[in-house]
């Protein structure tokens, strides 16, 4: 990826305030919305899904203190990262047929997590609950999967309207995860910051 300050057109410098302002007015002008049924609207899209995952880098370097080692540049050490690629991307397809081809004795922490975020991508709450609290059980030590964890208890105790438990394919329009970890999608849906 390129330098996400560059792509967002700000600073290493620039304030928590100015990256979520220039995130904002990027999303805003090139939100796929803006361009339906117009030939651009492919172009709208690969420039969107930069701009989502330059904020979302900054966001998690920022959030690690300068360090950007969870989720998203965590492939290194995973044992799944294309999976956690695909679910960057948004190609829940891919990424569910990756997780689904590994053979049940492979099935670790790590396999229940990223199971988990594709149903929390798709907006399936109550499945992704479940599947962060089997990875959860297995590995309760794993910082990541124990702050997606509690935020989605958070969710579930507030009777948070953006928790989706109807399981009913849509995405989310408020990110259930996205305090913990990250999430382009909802992030593109709601432009909300970190």
């Amino acid at each position: 990826m390129n330098n996400p300050y560059e792509v967002l057109g700000v600073s290493q410098n620039a304030t928590d305030e100015e990256i979520k302002r220039a995130y904002r007015e990027l999303a805003k002008k090139y939100h796929p919305d803006n361009y339906a049924d117009n030939p651009l609207s492919d172009l709208a899209e690969e420039k969107m899904k930069e701009i989502n995952a330059a904020y979302d880098a900054i966001c998690e370097e920022r959030r690690n203190g300068g360090k950007s080692d969870s989720f998203n540049s965590n492939t290194s050490a995973s044992s799944f990262p294309d999976v956690r690629k695909y679910i960057m991307e948004g190609r829940l397809d891919d990424a569910t047929e990756l997780l689904n081809g590994v053979s049940a004795e492979r099935r670790n922490a790590e396999w229940y997590f990223l199971m988990g975020m594709v149903y929390s991508r798709r907006g399936w709450s109550d499945q992704a609950y479940n599947y962060f609290q089997r990875a959860h059980s297995m590995d309760p030590g794993n910082p990541e999967y124990n702050a997606v964890l509690n935020n989605m208890n958070n969710r579930r105790a507030n009777n948070n309207p953006g928790y989706n438990t109807a399981g009913n394919g849509q995405d989310c329009n408020c990110c259930d995860i996205c305090a913990a970890v990250y999430c382009t999608n909802c992030l593109c849906n709601c432009m909300r910051g970190c």
